[in-house]
């Protein structure tokens, strides 16, 4: 039997013998007839596996002031009610001149609740658990079972996705379910619901209004087009807005703050338009966007979702863009599974070539594996604390909770949700605040700043920091104390 043959008839309800209406659903069924077993048991492992590698690279000091730490003082400024501010980013700078997303407001009670870096961790593993929920339902309801496995193991699984769980934390967690639910409802042609579940993403940042387009484009496209008109130009205008209006307005150089450099000399449109496909990176990034699909997702014109973002990021440039590292992939891989779905849905897929496919995507999810971050899982140091780390624990326990600090990037991280602590390589050169930190804590194996000029004296034959006294060093970290403060104490 072909292990992609996999079309299910929903069985019948029937009504008890001797007349009447069939009894009530209970609650597990009502469950179960939304999102099938095979999306509810998946969103749950994949729930459990991104919470442990995010959390165990916290613990053995793997993430980062940038942005673990940021996103953790945002979220703490919300839980008190105030803007949020990110010290890592400078004093009393305000994190919505950073990037525009609002949305973050939403941790703000949690953080009140659980006030702790992780818990930012085990938000941002649900909300992409969730994404799992409507890609695999609706494979679920095309092909049935096995079809719903393959898609939602392999989408679950996919690099896009592991970049972002591994890097810390970011906004765009709270696009990944918002953009699973509205392609997927786009591609069913459930206009409304795609609409609705497409609206919010303009609160998660600011190029996120050309996606909300995107999809107002495809609903124009293939359905109610005043709508979808209507959808484009809301999409458009919040970017817009957002970009022009409320980032410079809140940023302290009055500016947006991604804009790319000026150039020293004017380039033709054509030199331009052959950069945006050079070099050779930003194919390969293309490819591995729908080869886990086994490139079914090239049969469907829900793709159309990608091309403001991959727009931004291959006419840019900074080259970090234009790769599969970090977390710029994530809002392109439930795109990329929905259209993988749809094309099958459409009738445009055989079964032999779904099966073909299938062997091409699990191939491809395979080999990515032992390259994206999901393969630190079964690493035994992952599962163990150096001494190392241990060391810099006792380091950082001695800073006094509520103290000032500035910190390598790597213990910013550490000490984010307890401190007020700011970046010891940036804290001397920008956005330096009215008063020195109280204390400053470096480390020598963190390869953030290489230009670092505290780490560079440090590291010296005589190690000191003007101002500060050096209290312990050990492990290659160093914790100094204002030399004017009175001794602390753990």
């Amino acid at each position: 039997m072909n292990i992609l043959n996999l079309s299910v008839v929903p069985p019948q309800r029937r009504a008890p013998e001797g007349g009447g209406t069939a009894p009530r659903e209970k609650a597990p069924e009502i469950v179960e007839r939304r999102f099938p077993k095979p999306a509810l048991l998946l969103s749950g492992i994949f729930f459990l596996v991104y919470l442990a590698l995010s959390a165990r690279r916290h613990a053995i000091h793997l993430t980062t002031g940038y942005d673990l730490g940021i996103f953790t003082q945002i979220a703490k400024s919300y839980s008190q009610f105030t803007a949020p501010y990110a010290p890592l980013k400078g004093t009393g700078y305000n994190a919505l001149g950073d990037h525009f997303h609002p949305i973050l407001a939403i941790l703000g009670p949690v953080y009140r609740a659980f006030p702790s870096s992780y818990t930012l961790l085990v938000c941002q593993a649900a909300l992409v658990a969730v994404s799992v929920l409507p890609i695999t339902r609706w494979a679920h309801e095309v092909r049935g079972r096995r079809f719903a496995y393959w898609i939602g193991i392999s989408y679950g699984a996919s690099w896009g996705i592991a970049e972002l769980v591994q890097f810390d934390f970011h906004e765009v967690a709270f696009a990944v379910p918002l953009l699973a639910f509205s392609v997927c409802a786009a591609g069913r042609e459930k206009w409304r619901a795609a609409v609705l579940w497409a609206i919010p993403l303009v609160l998660v940042k600011e190029d996120l209004g050309l996606t909300v387009a995107a999809v107002g484009a495809y609903v124009a496209w293939k359905g109610p087009r005043r709508t979808g008109i209507l959808l484009a130009l809301f999409g458009i205008v919040a970017t817009a807005l957002a970009m022009f209006v409320v980032l410079p307005s809140v940023n302290p150089l009055g500016e947006f703050a991604y804009w790319p450099p000026a150039e020293p000399e004017e380039k033709s449109l054509l030199i331009k338009a052959v950069a945006t496909f050079w070099p050779p990176v930003k194919w390969l990034t293309l490819l591995m966007l729908v080869a886990p699909t086994g490139f079914l997702a090239v049969r469907s014109p829900l793709l159309v979702v990608m091309l403001p973002t991959l727009g931004w990021r291959f006419t840019s440039d900074f080259p970090n863009y234009w790769g599969m590292d970090f977390h710029y992939s994530a809002v392109l891989m439930p795109v990329a599974f929905a259209a993988a779905v749809h094309a099958v849905a459409s009738g445009r897929t055989v079964t032999r070539r779904l099966l073909h496919a299938a062997v091409i995507g699990t191939a491809a999810t395979a080999v990515t594996f032992f390259t994206s971050p999901f393969h630190e899982l079964v690493l035994p140091r992952t599962w163990v604390a150096s001494e190392h780390v241990r060391v810099a624990d006792e380091i950082l326990g001695r800073i006094p909770d509520g103290a000032t600090v500035a910190a390598s990037n790597r213990l910013a991280a550490q000490l984010a949700y307890r401190t007020t602590v700011s970046e010891v390589c940036l804290f001397p050169r920008s956005f330096a605040p009215e008063e020195a930190p109280r204390w400053m804590v470096y480390e020598d194996a963190d390869p953030s700043d290489p230009e670092c000029a505290t780490g560079a004296s440090l590291e010296s034959s005589a190690p000191q920091v003007p101002g500060y006294r050096i209290v312990e060093r050990r492990s290659g970290i160093t914790l100094l104390e204002r030399a004017d403060a009175p001794p602390g104490r753990p």
